[in-house]
């Protein structure tokens, strides 16, 4: 049996290891995949934000479609792949919402433009036209001149609560070493290890 922080801190190291080497462009591009009411998945890449005790953290629209099925089915999993390490990390768990705290406080930290483009984009919906979303942008950037530029109300962070994890190594001849950590109900963590 194992807690969190165990599992925690083996996530941070390969993290770490993905962050230091120099042909992963992208350390925290993960796989989000979720369901919607009918049980159609979907999934996408999205950039994780933040990890700790309570999750995986990342941040959208969330009247998105990701977030439309987020409400709509609180399932979810996310995949971590680097294939210059030859390793792969596997979560699934209950999608909550960050607190509005947290929300604001990421928000205040992205690119200027980017946050005027939360404003401007209605995320996953059609447009008649690329002029449509700058015209979008310019009414934006007008509205918010000279000023700090507030979290919109439909954008927000999610965590999702890992039920279990999966630690993936690629071997020769695809004889992968795997190890899946499932939580139990007394919070501890029981690891098992998988056939390839």
């Amino acid at each position: 049996m194992h807690n969190f922080n165990f599992l925690l801190t083996k996530f941070n190291s390969w993290l770490d290891e993905a962050k230091q080497h120099p042909q992963v462009v992208e350390p925290t591009a993960m796989c989000l995949a979720t369901v919607n009411s009918y049980g159609q998945p979907s999934a996408r890449m999205v950039l994780l934000k933040k990890v700790n005790e309570q999750g995986f953290y990342f941040f959208t629209n969330d009247t998105s479609k990701k977030g439309q099925e987020i409400q709509q089915n609180r399932q979810a999993s996310i995949c971590f792949y680097w294939a210059q390490l030859k390793k792969q990390i596997r979560i699934t768990g209950n999608v909550i919402d960050a607190s509005a705290s947290e929300s604001d406080e990421y928000f205040a930290s992205r690119p200027r433009q980017s946050q005027i483009g939360a404003w401007a984009s209605h995320q996953s919906t059609p447009m008649n036209n690329w002029q449509e979303f700058t015209d979008n942008m310019a009414e934006f950037e007008h509205k918010f001149a000279n000023q700090q530029v507030p979290r919109p109300p439909f954008w927000r962070g999610f965590i999702v609560v890992p039920q279990t994890i999966e630690f993936w190594q690629e071997q020769d001849f695809r004889l992968h070493h795997r190890f899946l950590y499932t939580k139990q109900a007394d919070s501890t963590w029981q690891v098992q290890q998988l056939y390839p």
